[in-house]
């Protein structure tokens, strides 16, 4: 008799609600406990909020202010497995003493450090934590991600965090686990503050074109494109073949524009060619076209043409919802679960619909959930993080890949990162992606690499020779994991598709991270993080208008596919313990980041970009304040808060203002309502503006850029965000830090990145078993390189 799934109890907020969702995603069961009058989601966009946040999930209410809320919360909980926390406050009462319960607490800045008592919103988040500093014009001001993206990677974050807890829980106790917003944030930027800290600058805003790749946006004659050269010689070949067939190469079939540096640093003129002739055609014709040449474009598609994707619904990605109301369609899960199956079909919770948990808990007569095992006997030795004694075969590349098995390294999983000069990753070796201080040669130095590969082991393995394939069989025969971002055919042809790898390790979780997945009709599509982005609407509602598109041009994608993967990865773990059982999960990048786009699908209309403002607070925006490019980010969520903000900024008469009395009304005033509000803000540093802002309750901060985070931040520098570590070839750097904080199993940056083909010896003796002689003839045979 298989074991019950574990239970959640959700105490939401706009920072835990998402880490529910992907629960039920799962398969665990999530109770939602609501106020009498029901989460405030109910409320929101005509109800679109609660059934994307909530469906799936089963509703109980509890009124916490009463005086028998907390025994009541307390009843609930002591059949839990998990208590997702979103409340200011905290549940700790409800919760002291239940030791078999992984409570996570999700806060905008975490539980430590001056700042842990700030308001947060989606907005105020984002900046605090470098996302905003990213987006927009280098000569306007910033702009924020589209659909809670700040929100979305505090929830993934927490889902993680808690299996994590569940995965430790095997050996011991439930724990308190503390997951700081802000901390997930900066954690996500790509190469924002690795910038600073490898180079000493701080890039500008990008606009429409990629700061580090010679990717961007462009206009076809019926929208936009994302695309770009390519990141090897092969695309730049293709794409230029193309030109050339058209007659639209212009001068770019001078041998001076095969050199990829002189592209680089020429791009402005390269990329004027390419958009001349780009945008005489539709967008759709253009990409299928385009990946027909495998060359990796993407049309950008707003949220209501995703149905429309022909990869997606192949995939049955989409999710049906059944309301009081009716049907409706909604987006789906960022991956199958388990074993292949994914949960299309979901029912929205009536409130109180769930109101029998309190009288007699189906888990009640669990003295235990049954997943808990006997507490390790206390010794001397130091207490091992969640992921201790799991081995990973890592055979990923570039970013979303190495963000995944990063995580899973920096919470103790054995991470073996097999690489290669002959298949070079370009975070090690392409200039163009090279931060460091010293010269952009050496593959050892680039803080892009040594930033998302720490914590793991390098083998230097060619695997485009039979003995090199060889080799991996003989590691994967050893690993608990195999996880790999290659194109969805890659595995097949090494002779290691799924069955392959089942044969060689019958109970192997093999976890693919391709852009499209490895079926479909569009599963051999060539895709880069901004052609993900573009297709899955994030990067159509980036921007300040209909035609003024923007896009996301750094690696979000890339970032939220790695934290997918990695939830996806402890999940398979997890499901493996109960049942014996591994299994493929076959991760498309494109559902990951589309499983990101929160509400955007559930109104049937056409919605589009709409800057910095929210569809039911105002004032909600960036103002530019005292100093050069800096700027200050606030969001008014009511009249209360709209009241303190007048008296802060010298206005108290608007607070009463039949204009601006109401949001609705400051929404029609906005022109009066923003001049009032950054008539002030330029007249003060961002800082001293947030902090008077903050001190009565109304959410604000700065925007802040990779030096700031880094040099400036109080909040992150009281949590020990970055971390020093001394690189045998790179000297000692700053590392980001771990965003979830584990009590009990902490994880953390224990090692720099490895030099390349740093383990190669001791790993193929120590786990793959192979002998010194054999060792000694593959290196011979240019094998180990």
């Amino acid at each position: 008799m298989s074991e019950p799934a574990p239970r959640v109890v959700e105490l939401s907020s706009p920072f835990a609600r998402f880490a529910g969702r992907l629960l039920v995603g799962l398969g665990h069961e999530v109770v939602l406990v609501e106020p009498p009058e029901g989460d405030g989601t109910r409320r929101e966009q005509g109800g679109d909020a609660f059934v994307h946040w909530h469906a799936g999930k089963r509703s109980v209410t509890i009124d916490l202010a009463a005086p028998d809320g907390t025994a009541q919360l307390r009843r609930l909980l002591r059949g839990a497995d998990i208590l997702l926390d979103g409340t200011a406050d905290g549940a700790e009462e409800a919760a002291e003493g239940l030791e078999q319960l992984v409570h996570v607490r999700v806060t905008p800045f975490g539980l430590v450090g001056p700042r842990s008592d700030w308001q947060g919103t989606d907005l105020v988040v984002a900046a605090l934590g470098g996302m905003l500093a990213q987006v927009g014009d280098p000569d306007g001001p910033p702009l924020r991600l589209p659909e809670n993206q700040a929100e979305q990677l505090a929830g993934v974050n927490a889902a993680i965090a808690a299996l994590l807890g569940l995965r430790a829980r095997r050996r011991g106790p439930g724990q308190l686990i503390d997951v700081s917003a802000q901390a997930c944030v900066a954690a996500a930027l790509e190469a924002g503050a690795l910038a600073y800290l490898h180079e000493d600058r701080v890039p500008p805003r990008p606009g429409r074109v990629h700061p580090l790749v010679p990717h961007g946006l462009f206009r076809a004659a019926d929208g936009h494109l994302g695309g770009g050269l390519g990141g090897s010689p092969r695309m730049w070949d293709a794409l230029l073949g193309w030109l050339r067939e058209e007659k639209a190469d212009a001068d770019l079939a001078e041998p001076r524009w095969q050199d990829p540096v002189e592209r680089k640093k020429h791009q402005d003129h390269v990329f004027k060619v390419v958009q001349d002739f780009v945008g005489a055609r539709p967008k759709a014709e253009f990409a299928r076209q385009a990946q027909a040449r495998k060359l990796p474009w993407a049309a950008v598609d707003l949220p209501h043409e995703l149905p429309d994707n022909p990869q997606l619904a192949a995939r049955d990605f989409f999710t049906r919802v059944t309301t009081p109301d009716g049907e409706r369609t909604d987006l789906g899960f960022p991956f199958a679960f388990p074993e292949g199956r994914r949960r299309t079909e979901l029912v929205a919770p009536g409130l109180g619909d769930g109101q029998d948990l309190l009288d007699d808990p189906p888990h009640a007569a669990r003295t235990e959930p049954a997943s808990v095992s006997a507490p390790e006997p206390a010794t001397d030795e130091p207490v091992r993080p969640a992921l201790d004694g799991v081995r990973v075969l890592d055979l990923t590349w570039v970013l979303a890949g190495p963000y995944c098995t990063k995580i899973l390294a920096d919470h103790g999983a054995e991470v073996i990162k097999v690489e290669s000069a002959g298949r070079p990753d370009p975070t090690r070796f392409a200039p163009f992606m090279h931060l460091s201080r010293g010269p952009h040669t050496d593959p050892n130095t680039n803080g892009y690499f040594n930033e998302v590969n720490r914590n793991k082991q390098s083998i230097a393995l060619d695997t485009r020779t039979e003995e090199g394939v060889a080799v991996l069989r003989d590691l994967i025969a050893h690993c608990d994991v195999v996880v790999e971002n290659f194109s969805s055919t890659v595995m097949t042809k090494l002779g290691l598709g799924h069955e392959a790898l089942r044969a060689i390790n019958p109970d192997i979780v093999y976890v693919s991270m391709s852009g499209m997945g490895h079926t479909g009709p569009r599963n051999g599509w060539v895709s880069y993080a901004d052609t993900v982005s573009a297709s899955s609407g994030l990067t159509g509602l980036t921007g300040w208008g209909p035609d003024d598109v923007v896009g996301v041009i750094y690696g979000h994608g890339d970032i939220v596919a790695g934290l997918q993967a990695a939830l996806a990865t402890i999940a398979a773990l997890e499901h493996r313990a109960e049942t014996g059982r591994g299994q493929h999960v076959d991760l498309s990048q494109l559902e990951a980041i589309a499983a990101h786009m929160g509400t955007s699908l559930l109104s049937g209309k056409a919605v589009g970009p709409a800057g910095n403002t929210h569809p039911a607070w105002s004032p909600q925006g960036v103002y530019r304040s005292l100093g050069a490019d800096r700027w200050l980010a606030v969001s008014v969520r009511d009249d209360t808060e709209w009241t303190a903000l007048c008296e802060v900024i010298g206005r108290p008469e608007l607070a009463t203002d039949e204009r601006t009395r109401t949001a609705e009304a400051r929404r029609r005033e906005s022109a009066l309502v923003d001049g009032a509000l950054g008539t002030w803000a330029r007249t003060m540093s961002a800082d001293a503006a947030a902090e008077l802002l903050q001190a009565r309750g109304v959410p604000a901060g700065a925007v802040q850029d990779g030096r700031e985070l880094v040099e400036h931040d109080p909040q992150l520098r009281a949590r020990g965000f970055y971390v020093s570590k001394d690189h045998p070839v790179a000297g000692a750097f700053l590392h980001e830090g771990v965003p979830i904080t584990l009590t009990r199993t902490p994880g953390g940056v224990r090692e720099p990145a490895p030099v390349l083909g740093a383990d190669t010896d001791a790993v193929l003796r120590e786990v793959a078993g192979l002998t010194p002689e054999r060792i000694q003839h593959l290196r011979a045979d240019g094998v180990l390189r």
